[in-house]
């Protein structure tokens, strides 16, 4: 990993740009299959199932007996880590739950506003190198609490039709209504349009390779609600001479080995810091079994030595990471200075992978500095929020008059005449 000393304010913006893939007529051939998905439904999905991902399959869905049969393939061991991440998981969006309020903002006119669950939702779940069954717990625990009465999941199986039994078993936990075994941006497309074997839903969340991404983005020109803008996934530690290297290390390479345009920041004010976790880093990464991955990864990485803690936050905010982890004994005392970000770790102990499994908080989160203006994935993500207010006579006798007058001022004669009318009723003139 490669050090920078001191960088100029005024090149914080470039070195903050994440790595690209090469995405020529990526948007071309995605709408290309998407509009195929729209016109052909069932037959296109079973053509670019043979075609992208060599899969011949006569049917989509999963079946019950498939879902009995992967319960029975995964071992009670890591069963019991799933539900304790479930429970945790539970426990924090449980409390995203609001309270409806009423609130009077004049006499006889009542404001409230309520939380209504979004009736179909579809979720993605990446099935390749790293089947991320986690991710269903991320989206699916969430779904279910909100009141979601489809939550449809599309995920792709292997070249034997066969899908990872853990994701099954995790999408039967958490209450997830139908399976089907379909990925790629067709996966996007049957969810956004429906086919004559899946239906369509109102929102799609989950993470994806670009041509998930790219679809995902297509579809909600045409109305379809998504999670969030993604990209490649990322971490920034900021590190002093209270972290450990090693600690700092592994955090920087459970980011690198997601995939090769992962990105896997460093920022410390000490040189000797950023040496000891950089040489901690090489000797952790060839015990990794995703070695080639990560050390691409890295190769887009960095670490950045700046003259002051100050500076760190600076950085890190013009960054907006997805992830940001504070490897000091004095991490509490700096959560002021955080702006941008999805999720932040704070503490020697606070490893991302926390976060990305079992410690209750969500792992769908903004990347690619979207963190300056996006939240990551909460309840909130699969409710609506409907307002309604109640006006009574007195009501709106209190804010008749100052409706009328800007009815008239913006020369909306038709709203005026709404009020009036209800006034002379209420004066019986």
């Amino acid at each position: 990993m490669r050090i920078i000393n001191n960088p100029k304010k005024s090149t914080w913006e470039s070195l903050s740009t994440r790595a690209t893939i090469n995405k020529q007529g990526l948007g071309e051939t995605v709408q290309t299959i998407i509009n195929d998905v729209k016109l052909n439904k069932d037959k296109a999905i079973k053509k670019y199932s043979q075609l992208l991902d060599n899969v011949s399959l006569s049917s989509f869905s999963v079946t019950k007996n498939e879902i009995e049969d992967a319960k029975n393939l995964v071992s009670e061991e890591l069963k019991q880590a799933i539900r304790l991440a479930n429970s945790n998981i539970e426990k924090f969006h449980s409390s995203q739950k609001e309270k409806e309020t009423k609130i009077e903002t004049t006499e006889g006119v009542t404001c409230w506003r309520k939380s209504v669950p979004i009736e179909k939702v579809g979720l993605y779940i990446p099935g390749g190198t790293a089947p991320l069954f986690s991710t269903i717990l991320m989206l699916g625990i969430p779904a279910k609490l909100a009141g979601c009465e489809e939550i449809i999941l599309c995920t792709p199986p292997n070249k034997n039709g066969k899908i990872n039994p853990v994701i099954l078993y995790t999408a039967s936990l958490v209450g997830v209504t139908k399976i089907f075994k379909v990925g790629g941006a067709q996966a996007i497309a049957a969810m956004a349009y429906g086919t004559e074997t899946i239906p369509n839903v109102y929102k799609i969340l989950g993470p994806g390779n670009q041509f998930v991404t790219k679809a995902k983005e297509l579809v909600q020109q045409d109305g379809i609600a998504i999670d969030m803008p993604a990209g490649p996934s990322e971490v920034l530690v900021i590190a002093d001479e209270t972290s450990k290297p090693a600690f700092v290390a592994a955090d920087l390479l459970s980011q690198a080995e997601h995939g090769v345009d992962s990105q896997s920041i460093l920022v410390t004010t000490s040189n000797t810091v950023a040496q000891n976790v950089v040489t901690e880093l090489n000797k952790q990464l060839e015990d990794i079994p995703r070695k080639d991955i990560a050390i691409k990864a890295i190769e887009n990485s960095f670490c950045l030595v700046l003259e002051d803690i100050e500076s760190c936050f600076e950085f890190s905010n013009v960054y907006a990471p997805e992830h940001l982890i504070i490897a000091s004994n004095l991490a509490d005392s700096c959560i002021d200075k955080i702006k941008n970000v999805g999720s932040v770790f704070l503490g020697n102990y606070s490893c991302e992978s926390a976060g990305d499994y079992a410690s209750g908080t969500n792992h769908t989160l903004p990347t690619n500095g979207f963190s300056k203006s996006y939240s990551g994935v909460s309840l909130d993500s699969f409710v609506k929020k409907i307002t309604f207010q109640k006006v009574t006579k007195e009501g709106i006798k209190s804010i008749g008059n100052a409706i009328e007058l800007m009815a008239e001022a913006e020369g909306l004669q038709a709203h005026k005449n709404a009020v009036t009318l209800r006034l002379k009723e209420i004066n019986n003139v």
